[in-house]
């Protein structure tokens, strides 16, 4: 399954920053997690942070599935708006639900700040716009809804976004805590620190079979290698559906595009990440390297020879929607890729355990803020390991 179109700005940006050998004989390992995206990484930093011994592999080279794609936008905001997802799981559920995501955007600050991790990351704002009258009357109400939960609100008229941030819009939310990073980096710079911990990497080590029989699972390799483990964890992002007869997440394509560095925009645009009322939603930001970043125009997977045509469309859309929302913005393309993701029925992850497999758990960061999730499954996962209760992890399961 191809992830991305070629080639990402993060992958051009940064290169293959770390490369690891390949599977080359039999091993046991207390932990086996298969994924070396920013799922993977995360998952396995937390698992190496509670003393467990962990071996890594993936199919590919770090970093090259759908983290290399990623617009890497990090908010508390959950696709499902609050006020439709307190219908769906209830009030208070939802609210919790959006509460962990602030959490989970802090903690990832405390990460990386501790761990000296060089990944571009900056604390910002969320400004989440109507893109028309009807919109906004809608958009109030969730203004309203998280405003009661103190999720950290205000509400912008018109006058007032075009004002500070040259935006066209019917008023929006302004949010006090998201964040913006580099993933692909992340990912890479995350597994290193590990290795130096005593973390075993494989990477172009493709799985034949997974046998979850008896009480010590395992998996034979493509090249006939055994890899035998207390326990497996699947950080497999969109392919994972392969894998389960639950169908988890429908598989989507959407788009990014990335300005030369060299373009002149409001400067309050540095500090806050846009999103918008659209189905599909247009979303927007800066990057560290001062560039203006716009994605979005999200269309069914189709593994197909013209996803590459089908970019450079969806990439003028992307520019003709963002003039529109910014019309004062100078922006030259330089950079166009889309990649796979996915949309859940609830907007929520999928992490726990999965009746189909015995021995296994899975962290699946579905959504428009996998990393939010990913950064919740760090501790959603460990407590699963020790046999904890984690209230958020029933909001999460398989199965509901």
């Amino acid at each position: 399954m191809r992830l991305r179109t070629f080639e990402s700005f993060w992958l051009l940006k940064n290169g293959l920053l770390y490369t690891y050998p390949t599977l080359q004989k039999n091993i046991k390992t207390e932990i086996l997690l298969i994924g070396g995206g920013i799922t993977g990484a995360l998952i396995s930093d937390a698992l190496m942070d509670a003393g467990y011994k962990v071996t890594l592999i993936d199919c590919r080279d770090i970093g090259l599935g759908s983290t290399s794609a990623t617009t890497s936008m990090l908010q508390y905001e959950i696709d499902e708006p609050l006020k439709d997802l307190a219908q769906k799981i209830g009030e208070d559920g939802a609210a919790l639900c959006y509460q962990e995501g602030i959490i989970a955007i802090k903690d990832l600050k405390k990460l990386v700040t501790a761990k000296k991790i060089d990944c571009g990351f900056k604390m910002k704002k969320s400004l989440y716009i109507a893109h028309n009258k009807k919109a906004a009357k809608e958009l109030h109400q969730e203004y309203e809804m998280r405003k009661k939960h103190k999720l950290g609100v205000k509400w912008l008229e018109p006058d007032a976004i075009k004002k500070n941030y040259g935006i066209v819009s019917q008023g929006g939310i302004l949010s006090e805590t998201a964040a913006s990073v580099d993933a692909y980096k992340m990912a890479h710079e995350l597994i290193a620190f590990n290795v130096k911990r005593g973390m075993k990497v494989f990477d172009q080590t493709e799985i034949k079979s997974i046998e979850d029989q008896g009480t010590t699972p395992k998996i034979i390799t493509k090249e006939n290698h055994t890899i035998t483990a207390k326990k497996i964890i699947f950080c497999t992002g969109f392919e994972t559906v392969n894998l389960l007869k639950e169908k988890v997440a429908e598989l989507i394509y959407t788009y990014a595009s990335v300005s030369e560095p060299t373009q002149t925009y409001n400067k309050n645009l540095e500090n806050i990440l846009i999103w918008n009322t659209q189905d599909p939603y247009l979303y927007m930001r800066t990057t560290d390297d001062g560039r203006f970043l716009v994605g979005g125009e999200d269309s069914a997977y189709k593994d197909t020879i013209l996803q590459q045509n089908i970019k450079e469309e969806k990439s003028k859309m992307l520019i003709k929607k963002l003039k529109k929302t910014l019309p004062d913005l100078d922006f030259i393309e330089d950079i166009s890729w889309g990649g796979v993701f996915g949309t859940t029925k609830d907007g929520l992850p999928y992490i726990g355990k999965s009746p189909e497999y015995k021995n296994c758990l899975f962290c699946l960061g579905f959504g428009g803020n996998g990393i939010t999730f990913s950064t919740q499954g760090r501790k959603i996962i460990v407590d699963l390991l020790q046999k904890k209760e984690n209230t958020l992890a029933q909001y999460y399961r398989f199965g509901r």
